[in-house]
């Protein structure tokens, strides 16, 4: 892995819960068994206002400013170890188109990286579940940004990793806040409809199943907006 920069070096930045997997049951059973422990009881309605967030932040929506730092970190390791439990316990598939994009995307050269708003051993778990090692040139997770998503800080540092100028990335995100941090981050972004119904994306789908195989390529050919 090299984050030297080569001319002509095209990436793309995944997102992992609603875009390489299906993961928000998952999510939420985790969540609402450890805000349950805690004596705070949790709505599907709730979780999905804020699913694809920090932790941090999660946090200090649902119970208050007085959070301290320690309570968050202990309370978010807790709820992750349960996700990550579930995980492999149950299993988890790619949602559709994932794996094929991923092998065609590697056999022509695009460099590729998760940049998820989770925990590192999360997107590991995910990788070693699928099968994936080797398909990715670089992680990105919580631990390695202060400013979670729509701060383009994720993307930016997946892009720097693989060695990317970030207008010849492509971010695939299924929610509008990764969405807005691709483009602030002056990338391409392609939306998936998994967990969202609308997205303002320069190319929306419902499943990465219906791209036409030179879609990434046209993807970078789009203005800047």
């Amino acid at each position: 892995m090299t984050s030297e920069r080569r001319a002509g070096a095209r990436g793309v930045l995944w997102d992992m819960d609603g875009t390489l997997v299906d993961s928000g049951e998952y999510h939420y059973e985790a969540w609402r068994e450890t805000m349950s422990g805690l004596g705070r009881p949790l709505s599907r309605e709730e979780f999905a206002v804020t699913f694809g967030q920090r932790n941090d932040a999660i946090l200090r929506r649902s119970i208050g400013p007085q959070i301290t730092d320690d309570e968050i970190r202990d309370i978010g390791d807790a709820k992750e170890e349960r996700y990550r439990a579930l995980v492999c316990a149950r299993g988890i598939a790619a949602l559709p188109g994932v794996r094929e994009w991923l092998t065609r995307l590697r056999d022509a050269g695009w460099r590729q990286a998760i940049a998820s708003s989770g925990p590192r051993l999360n997107a590991l778990t995910i990788i070693d579940a699928l099968g994936l090692a080797g398909i990715f040139d670089a992680v990105i997770a919580a631990e390695d940004v202060v400013h979670g998503k729509p701060d383009p800080e994720v993307f930016l540092t997946a892009a720097a990793r693989l060695g990317v100028d970030p207008p010849r990335c492509v971010v695939v995100e299924d929610a509008p806040t990764g969405i807005e941090a691709g483009r602030r981050g002056g990338m391409r972004t392609l939306g998936v409809l998994t967990t969202h119904p609308h997205l303002d994306a320069d190319r929306v789908v419902a499943t990465l199943a219906e791209l036409e195989l030179d879609a990434f390529d046209r993807l970078l050919e789009v203005p800047a907006h």
